[in-house]
């Protein structure tokens, strides 16, 4: 089972335990399928817009053991609030070129 870790909104902590993220990882469903369910080391959350501290906060996590990243569905889909993270691209690429060659994936969950 891969060890990975999650980035989550800041803006939705307060709405979302995280519960679905976490279901899908012990599963193996949604994006975690292709890993055949994961172990979640670490969720963090991307220490508010725009993102400011998602980049050091995945690369501590790979430190500690992640072998992949994962960007919470609240960023890609805007559950549950209903609005996208509008820096999402940005805060992927500068996290990918950080951790680079631990895949980062942008949703979890549906």
């Amino acid at each position: 089972m891969k060890k990975v870790g999650i980035i989550r909104c800041q803006q939705t902590e307060d709405m979302c335990p995280g519960t679905s993220d976490f279901k899908a990882a012990s599963t193996g469903k949604g994006a975690f399928e292709e890993f055949g369910g994961a172990e979640i080391i670490g969720f963090v959350s991307c220490g508010g817009c725009p993102g400011k501290r998602a980049v050091p906060r995945a690369k501590m996590l790979v430190d500690r053991g992640a072998q992949a990243i994962f960007l919470a569905s609240c960023m890609r889909l805007g559950k549950p609030v209903g609005i996208p993270c509008p820096h999402i691209e940005a805060i992927r690429e500068a996290i990918s070129k950080k951790v680079d060659p631990v895949p980062v994936i942008d949703w979890t969950h549906n």
